[in-house]
């Protein structure tokens, strides 16, 4: 695709959680928890407030179609302000200020007084039914003339458990929100200014690694389409794919317009017609189910629900997810059928009862009630209204799906979802505290300093420099460990052990640190900490895993194996020489289990082979 042509743009907003000892508006820990500890439990129904201006966001009327449930799990590390039952406390000092040092890295203007604002959130995610938010800097400055917005400090979401489940643990950890200008006109612009900002954030030691920890959410356009945003792409590597679907989404959808058009076709239907009736019979699960079936006609449409607009996903998918929004399980339309359960008879039954020509689609829609399907089918003729609209690609929120695809999640929301939040003072950001904020190192800094100080080589100093154990391995080099030593363990060693399935993070960062001082020592062998590993993994102590595997075996003792071993082989030694070292180490290092050296094992070898040669 040509994107200059297209007329791309595109903007991301990251989410990162921050690692601070406590949650934005309440004192308890950031510590996530197994649902299975769970203590407590509370149900809520949460309903849409209206703005200062009196009017209630579309975003949240759209939440508002579906009446429904929501469970909470609460735990011993959790209170009352999780609950929405107590107050929220002051603003986390810590988080403010490890989102004013992201600021400063950014060259950002700080706002002078921080206020805290709620933002409408009722899909279940937040107790309370909004989000609180707060603006800290403004007009930041990225690479290739690319520009931050803004940074917000905000509360982390409940964590969905399953369908209307949620848990309150990871409510209220502190998230710094970074949105970009709309400065990226190619996929892999977006992708590279998101590794970008990942390693600024991660720069800052204070920022919590692992899965679920950042998200991604991209606002993509193309000239003729409109501003999709699109949700929670945790990984960096899909980025790019994600937009490239989504520009292709945008086409397909423009082109179908064109189609519609070209038919003649207004995509109104009727106001649904209930066809219960006809499928009393029916061998489809779904519709045997349903209490109420209701079906339209689109009038020009055969042949364009069923086309694909991404993959695995169609036009009829657009509407099947509008049509969620009243609770049903989705729609079937006549482009897919027979199938499903459903026969030729019945489909041209169907037709025939609701006047269909060839070149209209039908859709059904079945329920639990009259109102859900009467919901559902209103849904789906304002998505096929859209469809043949002048604009026919809606301003909304999708979602990411595991392929790279995405799904409808509801409309854009406006300014009427935020208001003031009134239990939360607001906080002062004087010249002073701005001055005092120091700028850490760059991780990539931080890798070219490890590549001239310590002989690393690039690639692996980028790898160190990302890592989660960065503070283990500049805590070692402070005390005298090798650095090659400490990198190979962290970068190479683990991740041997990690793909046959032993459970490194068992292992505590001293016990490395422990290790690394008894590889210098002496006291165990390099070739031995992979064991020494595996069996504190099992749970065995340090002090247990060292006596096991540490040298038992003196130097005599030593050259006496090694004699023995090139005894027993002289005529492969004879032939070979000091080609014969390789294989021969392999066996002496099978002898002494690896609890020693490698390059002590290596010197005498060489002697007693040079011996052996010269005694022939």
């Amino acid at each position: 695709m040509d994107y200059k042509v297209l007329g791309l743009v595109a903007g991301i907003e990251i989410h990162q959680q921050l690692d601070t000892k406590e949650k934005l508006f309440c004192h308890c820990p950031t510590t996530l928890r197994e649902t299975a500890e769970h203590s407590g439990e509370f149900s809520r129904y949460l309903r849409a407030t209206v703005s200062e201006m009196g009017l209630i966001d579309r975003a949240a009327k759209e939440e508002m179609k579906h009446d429904r449930m929501f469970r909470y799990y609460t735990y011993d590390t959790t209170c009352l302000v999780e609950n929405d039952e107590e107050p929220p406390a002051p603003i986390n000092d810590e988080a403010l200020g490890v989102c004013l040092t992201i600021g400063k890295m950014f060259s950002m203007t700080p706002v002078p007084q921080v206020h805290t604002m709620r933002k409408l959130v009722i899909d279940g995610s937040n107790t309370s039914g909004f989000q609180r938010t707060a603006l800290i800097a403004f007009n930041g400055v990225l690479p290739d003339s690319g520009q931050i917005e803004t940074i917000c400090l905000e509360e982390e979401a409940a964590q969905r458990v399953k369908d209307e489940v949620f848990s309150l643990d990871r409510l209220g950890i502190p998230l710094v929100e970074i949105t970009t200008s709309p400065c990226m006109h190619t996929p892999e612009d977006v992708q590279n200014m998101a590794e970008y900002i990942g390693m600024v954030l991660r720069s800052t030691g204070k920022v919590k690694r692992g899965l679920g920890t950042i998200r991604q959410d991209v606002n993509i356009s193309i000239a003729e389409g409109a501003r999709v945003e699109i949700k929670g792409v945790q990984e960096l590597d899909l980025i790019a794919e994600v937009v490239r679907r989504e520009v292709q989404r945008q086409q397909n959808l423009l082109a179908i317009r064109d189609e519609l058009k070209k038919r003649g076709a207004n995509g109104d239907g009727t106001a649904g017609v209930d066809v219960t009736g006809l499928f009393k019979e029916t061998k489809s699960t779904i519709l045997k189910k349903a209490k109420k079936i209701h079906a339209i006609v689109l009038k020009g449409f055969a042949g364009l629900v069923g086309r694909e607009i991404q993959p695995e996903r169609r036009l009829g998918s657009e509407m099947s997810d509008y049509a969620k929004k009243c609770g049903v399980g989705g729609i079937f339309h006549t482009d897919e059928l027979p199938g499903y359960g459903v026969t030729a008879e019945e489909v041209a039954r169907l037709q025939t009862y609701v006047h269909a020509s060839e070149q209209d689609c039908v859709i059904l829609v079945a329920g639990a009630n009259e109102k859900q399907t009467v919901c559902a089918i209103r849904q789906v003729i304002m998505r096929a209204k859209l469809a043949h609209s002048d604009k026919p690609v809606p301003e909304e929120t999708r979602k990411m799906l595991e392929s790279g695809s995405t799904a409808y999640m509801r409309p854009l929301p406006g300014a009427d979802r935020m208001y003031p939040e009134t239990d939360v003072l607001p906080v002062l950001i004087d010249n002073t505290r701005w001055d005092a904020v120091a700028i850490p190192e760059l991780l990539t800094t931080k890798a070219e300093r490890f590549v001239a100080a310590y002989g690393i080589e690039k690639n692996y100093a980028l790898q160190l420099a990302s890592s989660e154990k960065l503070p283990l391995f500049e805590r070692a080099v402070q005390e005298g460990i090798k650095p090659k030593l400490a990198a190979f363990t962290i970068l190479s060693t683990t991740t041997e052990l990690r793909r046959d399935g032993v459970d490194i993070s068992r292992v505590p960062d001293q016990v490395y640190l422990d290790m690394w001082h008894a590889v210098e020592s002496g006291k165990a062998a390099r070739e031995a900490v992979p064991e020494i590993f595996r069996s504190i993994a099992e749970g065995n102590s340090f002090a247990e895993a060292l006596g096991r595997l540490a040298p038992a075996v003196s130097r005599e003792d030593l050259e006496k194996i090694v004699r023995k071993i090139i005894a027993e082989r002289k005529d492969f030694v004879a032939q070979k020489g000091r080609a014969a070292l390789g294989p021969l180490m392999g066996v002496v290092m099978a002898e002494v289990r690896g609890s020693i050296d490698g390059r002590v094992v290596s010197e005498i070898l060489k002697k007693e082979i040079d011996a052996a040669t010269t005694m022939r």
